[in-house]
């Protein structure tokens, strides 16, 4: 960012007049990116009326259940992600097992799984016509009333899949924290007589807790966000409340209610997350022992097998086993015959991702030279909050905005009637840029941490060199910034996409009549109970996947 303020104060010819556009650039993309938060909390706070949405009424009915249940699946979800994440992050980071190079990376795998297609996965192969049960009842010959198995479509079957595929979260920042982090000292417990045990619960995991908590913070968010699982196995949580009071029951100022309640787990989560961040240390005493032969702690040919198993299992249920379900289902011919209308779904996504993704570029961009070129404290909390947006539960963010632009768009609409002679409904309201709006928010943070970090990796002085020679600002962006950045911009655009792509309750709330995602596809046949139909779509989703996970496997290396 120096090389960037070197820039900014070399093109003081331009004014101080450049300088603002870019800083009031920000605050409009701020002032856009905050008007849901603002729209919920002056709902929260009385604003808008409806008595019949008050919070007190919540308070007496479904209100507690929701804060217990969403409270209750984070918790545990938190807990199944934590387990399994930190375990197998120091196994790979502090010994060596046969297939420990390739489960390294391999255990970021499920998070190319969205959550909902797993919960759609899992109840279908536990159901009691599904091939587990079937399977055992043929080995055993028992009857429907000789067995019981815990039902997947439950508030602990909710935990663990979301634990299932949101593990890597922790891992990633696990395996970091490890292998740079309180390895000397974790030789010096072992030299002193302390056991592996001991060593690792007294120095080593203490070291790497606030990565661990960080890792945790995301896997939360995740969870308070998602909408599919919870819908799925009937689990009443604030997405699926803000949901159903919004679209099932018409009651608008309930759903500001609920979101405005669900806005404090955000807040909340947040704060946990940008605290873990501060205490974090840049230590590398470990970086040599990590590339050493040499394991940290040495294991039997015992303890070899049951590491590889302790690894290899979360890969095969949070990926390969419904990866391999999925492309079971779709060779089948019912499959088949159900993708005739897969290019109007796929073109669908196409469409919706690629304006997404450019409207996050743009921003991006904006708001990483308006950084680069104000020292301002003001423009420092405009980005903040403008990138506050992939905290935010897409179900939280459709009613936060629909709620204010419903409004703006009744008189806009009635202005072009009076005015103009507009004949037609509302202008806005039912179309695709109140949805491309919404993800943008959503996506914004995406996008902007993968063009600062393109900005930061130019080498220093181009820009002052072309500024000396003449070029205006506008000419330095685009001769000099725009070729070495097209990396990123290609990155952040690819990230931004298949995000899109992925979202769900965002989608369901505000996308067009005529507009069909590959996500909504495989959400409307899944919840028909025609997941063979929805194999397809689906496997798509997990292959686009795939690119993000490679992304976080690589900079979780670095």
């Amino acid at each position: 960012m120096s090389r960037l303020r070197q820039f900014a104060g070399s093109s003081a010819s331009g004014g101080a007049g450049a300088l603002s556009r870019w800083s009031l650039g920000a605050l409009a993309i701020a002032a856009l990116a905050g008007l849901p938060i603002a729209a919920i909390g002056w709902s929260a706070l009385g604003g808008g009326g409806g008595s019949g949405a008050a919070l007190g009424d919540l308070a007496r009915t479904v209100l507690p259940a929701y804060i217990a249940n969403t409270a209750l699946l984070m918790v545990l979800a938190g807990a199944v992600a934590g387990v399994i994440g930190t375990g197998c992050a120091w196994l790979i980071a502090a010994t060596r097992f046969p297939g420990r190079n390739i489960l390294s990376w391999a255990l970021v795998l499920p998070l190319a799984l969205p959550a909902y297609i797993a919960a759609y996965v899992y109840a279908d192969m536990l159901d009691y016509a599904g091939p587990v049960q079937s399977a055992l009842r043929d080995a055993t010959g028992w009857g429907v009333h000789d067995y019981a198995l815990p039902d997947i479509r439950s508030l602990g079957g909710g935990a663990l899949v979301f634990g299932l595929v949101l593990y890597p979260y922790v891992y990633l920042m696990a395996r970091t924290a490890f292998a740079t982090q309180s390895l000397a000292q974790f030789r010096a417990a072992r030299s002193l007589g302390a056991r592996p045990w001991r060593a690792f619960r007294e120095v080593a995991l203490p070291a790497a807790r606030p990565a661990i908590a960080g890792g945790l913070a995301l896997v939360l968010m995740e969870v308070l966000a998602d909408f599919g699982v919870a819908e799925y196995f009937a689990i009443p949580t604030f997405s699926t409340g803000i949901f159903r009071s919004w679209l099932a029951m018409g009651d608008k100022p309930a759903a500001l209610k609920l979101a405005g309640v669900m806005l404090l787990f955000v807040i909340a989560l947040v704060a946990l997350e940008a605290a873990t961040r501060r205490g974090r240390t840049d230590s590398r005493d470990g970086l040599a022992q990590s590339r050493e032969a040499e394991p940290l702690v040495a294991l039997s040919p015992l303890g070899k097998a049951l590491a590889l198993v302790a690894c290899l299992v979360p890969v095969a249920l949070g990926f390969l086993l419904p990866a391999f379900y999925l492309m079971t289902l779709a060779a089948s011919p019912e499959a088949q015959g159900a993708a005739g209308d897969l290019a109007t779904y796929a073109g669908g996504s196409l469409r919706l991702g690629l304006m997404t993704a450019s409207l996050c570029l743009v921003a991006a961009l904006l708001l990483a030279f308006a950084r680069a070129r104000s020292g301002a404290g003001l423009t420092a909390g405009a980005i903040r909050l403008a990138t506050l947006g992939y905290a935010l539960p897409g179900a939280l963010l459709a009613v936060g905005l629909l709620a204010p632009l419903g409004a703006f768009d009744v008189t806009l609409t009635r202005f072009a009637r009076d005015q103009l002679g507009w004949s037609g409904g509302l202008l806005l309201t039912g179309t695709s840029a109140i949805l491309v709006y919404a993800l943008g928010v959503r996506f914004l943070t995406v996008a902007y941490n993968s063009v600062t970090g393109g900005l930061s990796r130019i080498p220093p002085g181009l820009d002052s060199a072309a500024r000396s020679l003449g070029a205006g600002p506008g000419r330095v962006l685009a001769k000099i910034y725009a070729p070495l950045l097209a990396p990123s911009l290609a990155g952040a655009a690819a990230l931004v996409f298949i995000d899109t792509l992925r979202e769900l309750p965002a989608t369901l709330i505000l996308r067009p009549f005529n507009l069909e995602t590959l996500a909504t596809r495989t959400y409307r046949l899944a919840s028909d109970e025609r997941l063979i139909e929805a194999s397809i779509p689906a496997l798509i989703l997990l292959a686009a996947g795939l690119l993000p996970v490679l992304v976080l496997n690589r900079l979780g290396k670095r």
